[in-house]
């Protein structure tokens, strides 16, 4: 049940230096992009710092030593001093010095009020940042583009890029300032950062008319998006386009369009990219490398992603965690735990290149191959390595426990992690349930799933689907139909599973009018049955006697063009080896056969 492919994963950020929440899994969040284009949207618009602010204990000394001058500094110098504490992230420190500022008397300006936007921004707290915004217009000043990007940038760090979007359309039909091409780029990686790659390349196309030419930046963004969401072709197409307009590739550009095309397994095409790289004299790096390697043992090529590995070393390009993590993750996925474990092993002996990641594959491997104590021994290791479980660990652990049986160790885990300050979030508490469903013990599930929603912890469908599944297993066909019914004011829907298993409870319980009810009504929902829902009610007809129905459902499943599953072939088999059905039906059935 858990899914070890969770998003903390390696992503491309163009410009930004926040983390996308897209990308491959088992790789790192280290926003690649940005380690070769720098572009900052510092207020201050300066390179010099006040001499001798390189800490916070300088910054704090030349302050107050300024603040005590007589007459006062400028707010520029002023501004000297807040801009390196901005850069160390003090920023509850940097407003704190701007309320003494403005105490003091001495009036900001533009680049002040920028700085003390961008602390807000930082610490997510937008409502604050656009306050200050409206001193800019009762000081007579004028916001210019720093101060804009700076509060999309902010909107984007907390994924409100509507807000970011509207913001951008305001400053710009007002007239309050000219964008740049930052400002775009922000916007843009907003979009893509939300799979909003349709809005990226509009807001591509309005560069121009907007006196903004796009960079190398802003295509990489979007074809490092596109190739995420494996829209490959598209991505090439942007490619090809920022060619043709003279901007030269570089190798985010290529890292990106080859991860997109590893994802859909074109190898061929990758090689010929590498090739394409070569011939221009860029050379792949840890990060290009970490996703090929990724991407082969996705694929099961362990064999050519240790190849990979091995060119690596040859060119003095040291693996780094994520590439052994990867590499370790491709022997899990292969049951190649001893393999796994050997990889774990150099990792340890090369230094502190383990982390909370690299335990997680680890003992999720062990756990899918049912090895539970040897997961467990792993888990006890990590404290001992200054590393601390978390969601994800305990997560798997107890799913591992609850497969094995071992409900009584699941439960006392799940209590362990609370008391160690990890709240368990809904994959969680699905799998404890699950794990109770399946081992009959519906009473205490129930209570698990009132404290989920006790706790303000919304379940999601398959949340209510364990515990729905649970109940017809266990006969229990009306308490499983008056939690199906309380999905929708809930604002869950079911889904196709739901609606399937909640079928399967009722032809069960006999109940076969109101099975066939409810296939018709999930069509009405905007919920289309498919094949695996057909053969459990035409499985339901047959094992009580209704032959009649059933073929008539048989019919209707092979026009949707679904086959028969082994299960009801074998019942259907069944019944032409009997005499008793009439033979009119029998020689249909044989004629379907």
């Amino acid at each position: 049940m858990v899914k070890m492919t969770h998003k903390s994963v390696l992503s491309f950020s163009p410009y930004c230096s926040y983390s996308s929440r897209r990308g491959m899994p088992f790789l790192h969040s280290t926003p690649l992009v940005a380690l070769f284009h720098s572009q900052s949207s510092n207020p201050t618009k300066s390179g010099e710092t006040h001499r001798g602010v390189s800490n916070v204990e300088d910054a704090l000394k030349v302050f107050d030593e300024m603040l005590h001058r007589r007459p006062l500094p400028s707010v520029v110098r002023f501004n000297q001093v807040l801009a390196p504490l901005v850069k160390l992230k003090h920023y509850p420190t940097v407003l704190s010095l701007n309320s003494q500022m403005l105490l003091s008397g001495i009036r900001p300006d533009h680049y002040t009020l920028t700085i003390t936007i961008n602390c807000y921004c930082r610490l997510n707290r937008m409502d604050y940042a656009l306050s200050v915004l409206a001193h800019f217009f009762k000081l007579g000043l004028q916001p210019d583009v720093a101060t804009l990007n700076t509060l999309i940038h902010g909107f984007v760090l907390q994924n409100r890029v509507a807000d970011a979007a509207r913001l951008f359309r305001k400053i710009v039909v007002g007239g309050h300032c000219q964008p740049n091409v930052i400002t775009f780029n922000t916007l843009i990686k907003g979009f893509c950062a939300i799979g909003n790659n349709t809005a990226a390349i509009q807001l591509l196309g309005k560069m121009e008319a907007n006196g903004c030419q796009p960079n190398i930046i802003t295509y990489s963004t979007i074809i490092d998006s596109l190739g995420k969401d494996t829209l490959v072709d598209e991505a090439k197409n942007l490619f090809s386009e920022m060619v043709g307009r003279g901007i030269a590739p570089d190798l985010v550009t290529y890292t990106s369009l080859i991860q997109g095309v590893c994802n859909l397994g074109q190898w061929k095409e990758v090689t010929r990219l590498l090739y394409e790289m070569a011939s221009q004299d860029i050379f792949p790096n840890v990060f290009t490398f970490s996703i090929l390697v990724d991407a082969f043992c996705k694929d099961g090529m362990v064999v050519q992603a240790k190849n990979v590995v091995q060119i690596m070393i040859q060119r003095g390009i040291e693996p780094d965690t994520v590439t052994y993590n990867s590499l370790m993750d491709g022997h899990c996925l292969r049951g190649e735990m001893d393999k796994a474990k050997q990889v774990f092993d150099l990792m340890v002996t090369k230094g502190s290149m383990v982390n909370v990641q690299s335990f997680n594959i680890l003992i999720n491997g062990y756990c899918k191959q049912k090895k539970i104590d040897k997961a467990y021994k792993i888990f006890k290791e990590m404290p001992l390595r200054g590393l601390v479980p978390n969601t994800v660990t305990y997560s798997t652990l107890i799913d591992g426990f609850c497969k094995a049986g071992r409900l009584q160790e699941a439960k006392k885990l799940f209590s362990e992690m609370q008391d160690c300050g990890q709240l368990p979030d809904v994959q969680t508490y699905s799998i404890i349930l699950d794990g109770l469903c399946n081992n009959q013990q519906l009473s205490e599930a129930i209570e698990f799933l009132r404290e989920m929603e006790g706790i303000k912890l919304k379940p999601d469908v398959v949340t209510y689907t364990i515990v729905i599944e649970g109940l017809c297993n266990a006969g229990e066909v009306q308490s499983a139909k008056d939690l199906f019914y309380g999905l929708s004011p809930k604002g869950v829907q079911p889904n196709v599973r739901t609606y399937t298993i909640m079928i399967n409870g009722l032809c069960k319980g006999g109940l076969l009018v109101e099975a066939e009810e409810m296939l018709r009504e999930m069509e009405q929902k905007g919920c289309s049955p498919n094949g695996c829902t057909y053969n459990t009610i035409i499985r339901g007809y047959i094992n009580n006697n209704d032959t009649s129905r059933a073929t008539s459902l048989i019919e209707e499943m092979s026009e949707r063009g679904f086959s028969r599953d082994a299960s009801t072939m074998e019942l259907i088999v069944d019944l032409l080896s009997k005499d008793t059905v009439d033979p009119v039906l029998l020689a249909w059935l044989k004629d379907k056969l």
